[in-house]
């Protein structure tokens, strides 16, 4: 037997959303094999939302909160956090908390509920939570929109399925935000801003030292906030996104595999093979071959 889902009881303005997934299409998308691993239970849009608050002793379903605009806290196990703007918040099964809006300035937020067997993949990738200052990201507020499409269209099965789709679509694109974070200095690093310089300098080398230098960090720190933002270090990205256009230059097919190694830098053309191999899954030679006949 499903639980039923608990949300606020606070009062919903006109334009306010909030929209609860029937039990007979909970049971149906919690079977149902496009949906079982990861499906929307209950889904909302809390504009300036004073007075709201929650309290979740045993909660059996996950949450995510995205704050737009206003103000509110988040209390859990290991105390209490201020919620601002641009914060992302994921509240997992299981886990004790409480929130609520600022009492000056509220929040505006949307949220939704959501449980399946695959929830633990979905959410692995983005680190441990449960708050990300992420920002107001024009692209998530629109996935949240679709998303609360969802309660114009009938009580029927196929728009439900869709609806799993755009939720599991949602939560991987939280891997791929741009991500920064504020250094104790007060400046900021922007793995965009980053990723920027990797891309300029493609066709020479790069090393850790001189990557950390244009953001006037030591080596240690800029490995380690890089690492903290993205799960990798940054010479690991480097080398990808060289792999990457690697692969795009041996697509165009007009080069030799020298030529190729020579154009991002690298003169020992076995080298470059070996980290191609390793990164592609294959020889330069053996991707090339995929594009003919």
């Amino acid at each position: 037997m499903q639980a039923d889902i608990h949300t606020s009881n606070w009062p919903l303005p006109a334009n306010g959303v909030r929209f609860i997934t029937p039990p007979r299409l909970r049971r149906l998308l919690a079977k149902h094999a496009l949906t079982a691993g990861c499906y929307p239970l209950a889904l909302g849009f809390y504009p300036d939302a004073l007075g709201h608050l929650m309290q979740r002793a045993q909660p059996e379903d996950h949450l995510l909160i995205y704050c737009r605009a206003g103000q509110g806290w988040l209390e859990t196990g290991d105390g209490r956090l201020a919620v601002s703007g641009g914060d992302l918040l994921l509240l997992p099964k299981g886990a004790a908390h409480a929130y609520g809006a600022d009492a000056h300035k509220p929040w505006t937020l949307y949220w939704v509920h959501f449980d399946g067997e695959l929830v633990t993949d979905f959410l692995n990738p983005l680190g441990p939570g449960p708050l990300w200052r992420i920002g107001v990201q024009p692209r998530l507020l629109a996935e949240f929109d679709a998303l609360l499409n969802l309660r114009k269209q009938g009580l029927n099965l196929a728009h439900f399925i869709h609806a799993a789709h755009q939720l599991q679509v949602l939560l991987t694109s939280l891997a791929v935000l741009p991500a920064r974070a504020t250094l104790k200095s007060g400046r900021v690093l922007d793995v965009d801003a980053v990723q920027a310089v990797m891309r300029a300098h493609l066709h020479d080398n790069l090393n850790l030292d001189e990557l950390a230098a244009q953001f006037k960090l030591s080596r240690f720190h800029f490995a380690k906030t890089y690492r903290a933002l993205t799960g990798h270090a940054p010479i690991q990205d480097f080398i990808q996104l060289k792999m990457a256009h690697a692969c795009r230059l041996l697509d165009e097919g007009r080069q030799s595999i020298r030529q190729v190694a020579e154009q991002l830098g690298y003169e020992d053309v076995y080298y470059f093979s070996r980290l191609f191999r390793k990164v592609v899954g294959m020889a330069p030679s053996h991707y090339r071959a995929l594009h003919r006949g």
